[in-house]
């Protein structure tokens, strides 16, 4: 699946955009704060139907507008047309539409295009607490397996009715507390193991892309935590009914999960340079596109590369540059406000490629723009 030809309108500082990409390298030039994430998000957005930076839909919308548009006319890898449509209106429910049909359920899109962002808010991931990370492995798994995604989706249903339970004044029902601890149980179950494959299977890719950009130089490590490896859920929840009450939250379950980051054994929170983090994370990225990729549509995800060099060496770059320059890769989005990067990065691709030069909230293709 690759993204054809975007249409924007209203979209944060976008007020007009109309732009034909290159089947392979996309490269979007500017200094900071005019726009180039902004046109990244617009792309993450057709794909998750919500923004990778701000979850507030209204706040999307350009200041003293009413509403924004965003339109994506793709090819499948066997040639077919597809067009994505989302539409906002301040204090209305947002319209999103596949070859002009409504979903009924906004998670029915969800896998339809995989698409994998590396930007710099991913250092949260490390810096951040544990749901950062829950919600790496939930975008990962939720583009391929559709029955993870519902699992997920019934489980966060019943957490929120929990929780409701245990802050009310009186002491809840026996039957209804332990309706939704099941349901938690059942669901969470069924979360716990999917997670579980996936980074099994995930952590060997893992490694092998930290190996590559660092050459070698430092070995990391990554591994799951969950209540759910401890026994049963179902019981887990009622032994600690009491203490929950008194908190008024769920201490126990699946949305408690967590990944252990580490390089040389030790946390890389605590131990990692901004150039090791970075590279760490870069590997992680690249390693949910591979799995996307032998997963779910078998179809190669779409990659977005948000400000991606900086914090890194030289040799580290030029590791990356070979990397989304090789066969292995689709269609890539770069931004950067370095003209040498990404020159190093065409001279690799040769001349399937468009740069893109944005200011102000406006997008203009250069005339050097590759063959496409």
């Amino acid at each position: 699946m690759w993204l054809k030809r975007i249409s924007i309108l209203n979209y944060k500082n976008l007020e007009q955009v109309e732009l034909a990409f290159s089947r392979k390298l996309n490269c979007i030039i500017g200094k900071n704060g005019m726009g180039k994430t902004n046109l990244m998000d617009a792309v993450y957005y057709l794909s998750f139907c919500k923004s990778a930076t701000n979850p507030i839909d209204s706040q999307n919308i350009l200041h003293d507008r009413d509403f924004f548009v965003l339109q994506g006319f793709y090819e499948t890898d066997a040639g077919e047309p597809e067009e994505v449509y989302c539409g906002l209106k301040r204090r209305q429910k947002k319209q999103f539409k596949r070859n002009k049909k409504e979903y009924t359920r906004l998670s029915d899109h969800i896998g339809l295009i995989p698409l994998v962002m590396v930007s710099p808010a991913d250092s949260w991931l490390i810096a951040g607490g544990s749901e950062e990370r829950r919600k790496f492995m939930d975008v990962v798994i939720s583009q391929f397996d559709r029955e993870y995604l519902d699992a997920l989706i019934r489980y966060n249903k019943a957490l929120q009715q929990r929780n409701a339970l245990l802050k009310a004044e009186l002491e809840p029902e026996e039957d209804l507390m332990l309706l939704w601890e099941e349901a938690m149980a059942l669901t969470g179950e069924v979360v716990f193991r999917k997670r579980k494959d996936f980074v099994d299977e995930f952590i060997p890719v893992f490694r092998s892309y930290y190996a590559y950009i660092s050459q070698g130089k430092e070995l990391v490590g990554l591994a799951y935590e969950s209540h759910a490896a401890q026994g049963s859920l179902s019981q887990q929840l009622k032994e600690s009914r009491q203490r929950d009450r008194i908190l008024g939250y769920s201490t126990k379950g699946v949305h408690k999960d967590d990944l252990i980051m580490e390089l040389e054994g030790f946390p890389i929170k605590r131990e990692g340079s901004q150039g090791q983090n970075k590279t760490y994370l870069i590997a992680l990225k690249l390693a949910q596109f591979d799995f996307l990729k032998r997963t779910g549509s078998h179809t190669v995800p779409i990659v977005l590369l948000d400000d991606i060099f900086d914090k890194l060496d030289a040799s580290r770059v030029e590791q990356i540059v070979k990397l989304v320059a090789g066969d292995n890769f689709g269609q890539i989005f770069i931004t950067d406000t370095n003209r040498e990067h990404l020159d190093k990065i065409l001279r690799e691709v040769g001349k399937d490629y468009r740069v893109f030069e944005v200011e102000d909230g406006g997008v203009s293709a250069r005339e050097e723009e590759g063959d496409v």
